[in-house]
């Protein structure tokens, strides 16, 4: 048996196992300052055999026994100085692999001390900080002897016997700190001392054969000859050595005028060498004869010393770091997402798939439409030289270049004609196409195409977007996917007949946010007097949707509380605005830079700014419920609430003059355009006809 344990085999083993245990440890001493919380009401209230079931409602990352041994020997032993049995337990397992040549009997001495002592100086000193929390720093061990320290001793005693132990652990670890420690006590002593030095070497010199041991009181080779020997902890004993400090090095050598004046009354005593009452002279000085290398060292500095040394001048331009202007502490840059941290964005799997969601091209749709153009145009005597179609998922665009000397106007006075021999429910002429020299006509599909919102959102275009609110509205003519930033627009109008597309419309508007944007970034106003139109958002409530204090649903179908809603949203605006002033910002963007690079102080009122998007359906409603009170807020907005982050978003059925007014026109650059009834509705809206030669469901300008 004992031939077993002396095996190296069996040393390795134990001490890699010690290593693995120590980690394991350290994993679970480290997950116990973030889960100790959630597993205390387990742990203290757990049944018998709870502990070996196989689903256990612990979350220390050690497990169920690495919760209980966290417990243990934090809480109810040493607090937080258990880690130095982490320490002790890896210093273990390295000698016994042979890693490290440590001394066992010393670091065990050393970690245990250290357990000891910052478990009662933990206990002590944290108590009252860290009351409310359940890790107690000092362990019930620390609280118990503490408590009963200083019933013995009192508050006092206690502070001094944790000072002297630490002295004397200090002393046990280095010789070092009896010389710190008696240079506190008596800061005169070496400068006695070297002052005895100068004053010899000015008189005599050095002698040239001999150089005697330096000059030393009894007292001090007591000191230092305890030190050396009783002091270090040490296996073997090496030869001491006379220690020389960095002042002996700079000083000349000190003679023993002993060996040429036998009487020391002959040398006249400075008062300042004058030895103090518990001193000895210096005349019992033990004598060594210095090692050969010494002695030439010596003789060259003393002689160094003698001759006269020419003053070196130079000119310093060094720039020291320290001179430079203090720019405060560096800290990392602020980052709203981690109030919600665990968000996670929306994946495209939650939108619905579509098969024909490529181009569908059919020639012969194409080609017949081809030739009836170019039929129609010659029989009303207008030569064209080309034509080129470009498919988009419910229009065809066909660019067609006129010969030389046709009017554009005569082409598009056969917009009815042309619509008659394409068989086509309404064509729409542009002529001419801005920055081409082409006339468009543009031609439902036979066969219209669904635009899948899971295609759109999936496009690198919108993947890859530095847009601030990136709103993905669908496909053009040319099936590239159309995006508008939302806080460049700033506000939107959406207008439309019945059954056109306006709520979906803004529904995709929505959704293309939801994916993009974080709930820290982002937040909706929803008023829909409909009741059903937005109800699908009412899950994201907590993350994404604003509402008054007092307010039960976040979605908004009351007009009384639209009123208080865009009210409050004005109040909102003019603290924004306030904020602004104060950081000296002019928009939101810079104010967020400036919050997020740490420059504003949060103590001074100012936090991160969330954009704030109002969407509104039934606009026309709420008009004629509501009157003036709606429209004053909603242009008060539309006029300022631009540079704070605030965007509205309006849709409505009627799109006539005392709905949607001048004031609101003006401040709403924005406009979608679904089919309307008449060219009055789409002058409206746009300013210009075209929306009343819409195909419906979706197509928009």
């Amino acid at each position: 048996m004992a031939a077993f344990f002396q095996n190296e085999t069996t040393h390795f083993v134990i001490g890699l196992t010690s290593m693995i245990f120590a980690v394991y440890l350290l994993l679970a001493f480290t997950s116990f300052f973030f889960t100790g919380a959630a597993d205390q009401s387990f742990l203290h209230n757990q049944e018998a055999g709870e502990m070996l079931k196989t689903e256990i409602p612990v979350k220390n990352y050690a497990g169920a026994r690495g919760a209980q041994l966290s417990e243990y020997l934090i809480n109810e032993c040493f607090g937080l100085s258990a880690y130095f049995i982490v320490l002790f337990l890896a210093v273990l397992g390295m000698r016994l692999m042979r890693a490290y040549r440590f001394y066992i009997w010393k670091w065990f001495l050393a970690c245990g001390s250290l357990t000891i002592w910052f478990s009662l100086a933990l206990a002590y000193l944290c108590e009252d900080l860290l009351s409310d929390s359940f890790i107690y720093p000092g362990g019930l061990h620390g609280h118990n002897v503490s408590r009963w320290l200083i019933g013995q001793v009192g508050q006092s005693g206690l502070i001094l016997v944790l000072l002297i132990t630490a002295l004397l652990f200090m002393i046990f670890v280095s010789s070092e700190t009896m010389r710190v420690i008696r240079k506190a006590l008596h800061p005169n002593l070496k400068r006695n001392k070297d002052a005895a030095v100068q004053e010899a070497t000015s008189k005599d010199g050095p002698a040239p054969d001999e150089y005697p041991a330096p000059e030393t009181s009894p007292e001090e080779n007591d000191y230092e000859g305890d030190g050396q020997d009783e002091g270090i902890p040490m296996d073997r004993k090496e030869p001491i050595q006379p220690e020389k400090t960095d002042d002996d090095r700079h000083q000349p050598v000190t003679l023993d005028f002993e060996l040429d004046h036998p009487t020391p009354s002959s040398t006249p005593e400075h008062p300042e060498n004058r030895p103090f009452p518990f001193e000895a002279s210096s005349g019992d000085s033990t004598k060594r004869k210095p090692e050969p290398t010494i002695e030439i060292e010596e003789v060259e500095e003393a002689e160094e010393e003698q001759r006269p040394i020419e003053p070196d001048f130079s000119i310093s331009n060094e720039h020291h770091e320290d001179d430079e202007a203090y720019r405060g502490p560096q800290l990392p840059p602020y980052n709203p997402r981690l109030d919600l941290e665990n968000y996670k964005f929306p994946t495209l799997d939650l939108l619905n798939p579509y098969d024909d969601d490529g181009p569908n091209i059919d020639m012969e749709e194409q080609n017949a439409n081809k030739d009836r153009i170019i039929k129609v145009l010659r029989s009303f005597g207008i030569e064209i030289s080309s034509i080129k179609a470009s498919v988009g998922p419910t229009i065809t665009l066909y660019e067609i270049t006129p010969a030389e000397g046709v009017r554009i106007s005569k082409i598009r006075n056969l917009e009815d004609d042309i619509a008659l021999s394409l068989s086509a429910l309404g064509i729409r002429i542009i002529a001419p196409i801005p920055g081409k020299g082409t006339i468009g006509i543009e031609v439902p599909n036979a066969s219209p195409r669904i635009v899948p919102m899971r295609s759109i959102l999936n496009s690198k275009k919108f993947q890859e977007t530095t847009m601030e609110l990136p709103v993905a509205l669908g496909k053009t003519i040319t099936n590239e996917v159309f995006m508008v930033d939302l806080a460049k627009a700033p506000h939107m109008l959406v207008a439309g007949a019945t059954g056109q597309g306006k709520s979906v419309g803004l529904n995709a508007i929505v959704t293309s946010l939801l994916y993009k944007k974080h709930p820290a970034e982002l937040k909706f106003v929803i008023v829909d007097p409909k009741k059903v139109e937005f109800s699908v958002y009412t899950p994201i409530e907590r993350h994404f949707l604003a509402k008054l204090p007092d307010g039960e649903d976040a979605i908004i179908t009351d007009v009384t509380k639209v009123v208080q809603t865009l009210n409050s949203l004005c109040v909102e605006m003019d603290t924004r605005y306030d904020l602004l002033r104060k950081a000296r910002c002019r928009n939101i963007r810079e104010y967020n830079a400036k919050f997020i690079s740490r420059q504003l102080n949060p103590e001074n009122g100012h936090r991160f700014m969330p954009y704030i998007v109002i969407i509104i359906d039934e606009f026309g409603d709420l008009i004629m419920t509501a009157g003036k009170e709606v429209e004053l807020p909603i242009c008060r907005i539309a006029q300022l609430a631009r540079a704070v982050g605030i965007h509205a978003i309006i849709a409505t059925q009627r799109p006539t003059t005392n709905i949607i007014t001048g004031t609101i026109k003006a401040n709403f650059p924005a406009r979608v355009a679904f089919r309307v009834a008449a060219m009055m509705d789409s002058r409206t809206i746009l300013d210009r006809s075209g929306a009343q030669q819409l195909i419906g469901k979706g197509d928009m300008l």
